[in-house]
């Protein structure tokens, strides 16, 4: 009680004296609580194609912005993106990330909704819990102008979550494995996605906006290694943790490899097995979206975003005969870390969830480590039919992806491509070498 109180007390204050601006009277910050609550929107099957499409029951009314950090192309990108929301669509709102929104809100002349900063670095995770569950209340769309990176940001916003509203990404990183549009054509992109309606409409024609659902790791710590600011709050019951790439448990600056005991239940009703013990530099667990990124380094399959599974990839293992594996999605996989008395050193492992270090100030050992007899539980989510309140779906990421509107066929991309042109394009698959190449 006493911690609604406070923020309840700090909403006030700061809604009262934060201006920012004596000259432009309307750039302001907002408070997030003040929009109205988050419209579901729902995904349908088409008999076109595998995908799903976007259709909204009602016009989205917030939208959520995110760029990638220290760009200035994507800063500008950014505001650019607002000023056009802002004159086109007037009845949508604008959300930002508290650090964004200082830095953006002095170029802008309307306002954007965010949760004032705390007034104490000890009250940091807090502060990101209730952000997080704002976010989860009240986010239609989340648009992204960055790479690979700024859509995994995006996504771990709603890491708690079971349910992520959908993300359309504008290519603007170094990496563009994910992102689906190009941003010259931004306009005429965000207009299809925010008059995606059902085929029963009077208004609009049929949606052509689709969606591919990419599902996510559950990850489970029963004794939490030190918990960051991606976990719910700060009670004692473990919550898991949405992952759209991998999880990694590695050695980190340990001079000595891991040793890792990997056990598998296979299926809820199937008894647990323990596969091996892993003598490497660490274990990668992943999600097919996460079967191009740090696992293909490591010499992991690639596996098309559609294919329900998990993939355990070994870093650096000692044996040559230890290689990854491609397990269901349903699988349940302990990785439990093994002390000196089971042959490992007794260091630990260091814990990244989707390339974030785990770790908070006031929480286990604050290292982001996995002590000897600790382990983590890591199951894929399933991507089933759900309820109309869920959007007729449950699990997963939703990624709108190019269609057949018009978007699809000025970016010079066959319909469809994505996941091969990215191969193509950008992992140079199969890519020729040698004097023959021209």
């Amino acid at each position: 009680m006493a911690r609604i109180g406070f923020w309840t007390s700090l909403r006030s204050s700061w809604g009262e004296k934060r201006t920012f601006s004596q000259t432009c009277r309307h750039c302001i910050l907002k408070d997030i609580s003040e929009l109205p609550n988050r419209t579901q929107p729902l995904y349908q099957e088409t008999k076109k194609h595998d995908l799903l499409t976007l259709e909204w029951p009602k016009p989205p009314r917030n939208i959520l912005l995110v760029k990638k950090d220290f760009s200035q192309p994507a800063t500008n990108a950014l505001l650019e993106f607002a000023k056009h929301i802002h004159t086109t669509y007037p009845s949508l709102s604008i959300i930002c990330e508290p650090r964004l929104s200082e830095s953006i809100h002095d170029n802008l002349s309307f306002p954007i909704y965010t949760l004032p900063n705390p007034a104490s670095p000890f009250n940091a995770i807090a502060h990101t819990s209730i952000l997080r569950k704002e976010l989860r209340a009240k986010t239609d769309l989340i648009v992204s102008f960055g790479g690979d990176g700024t859509i995994l940001h995006a996504s771990s916003l709603f890491s708690t979550s079971a349910s992520v509203p959908p993300i359309l990404s504008f290519s603007m990183g170094t990496l563009g494995f994910l992102t689906a549009f190009p941003w010259s054509n931004y306009a005429q992109v965000f207009d299809e996605a925010y008059k995606a309606r059902s085929s029963s409409s009077s208004t609009t024609a049929a949606s052509s906006t689709r969606v591919l659902l990419r599902p996510r790791l559950r990850v489970l710590f029963p004794e939490a290694p030190a918990r960051s600011a991606q976990q719910s709050d700060s009670t004692s019951t473990p919550h898991p943790i949405h992952a759209l790439n991998e999880l990694l448990l590695h050695r980190a600056s340990a001079p000595h490899l891991t040793h890792i005991t990997i056990t598998l239940r296979l299926t809820p009703s199937s008894p647990p097995q323990t596969l091996t013990t892993a003598i490497s530099d660490g274990i990668l667990l992943s999600t097919p979206t996460g079967s191009t990124a740090y696992s293909l380094s490591a010499g992991g399959s690639i596996i098309h975003p559609l294919v329900p599974c998990l993939l355990l990839t070994p870093i650096c293992a000692r044996s040559l005969s230890f290689r990854p594996l491609v397990l269901p999605e349903t699988a349940e996989v302990r990785l439990r870390v093994e002390g000196r008395e089971k042959g490992g050193r007794g260091g630990g492992a260091e814990v990244s969830v989707d390339g974030v270090r785990m770790g908070g100030e006031g929480n286990g050992d604050g290292k982001g480590l996995l002590r000897a007899g600790q382990e983590v539980i890591v199951k894929g989510e399933e991507v089933v039919r759900g309820s109309r309140e869920e959007g007729g779906w449950k699990g997963g990421v939703p990624c709108l992806v190019e269609g057949s509107g018009s978007g699809a066929e000025t970016s010079g991309r066959r319909v469809g491509d994505g996941w091969v042109g990215g191969l193509n394009g950008l992992l140079k698959f199969n890519y020729p070498f040698g004097d023959d190449v021209g």
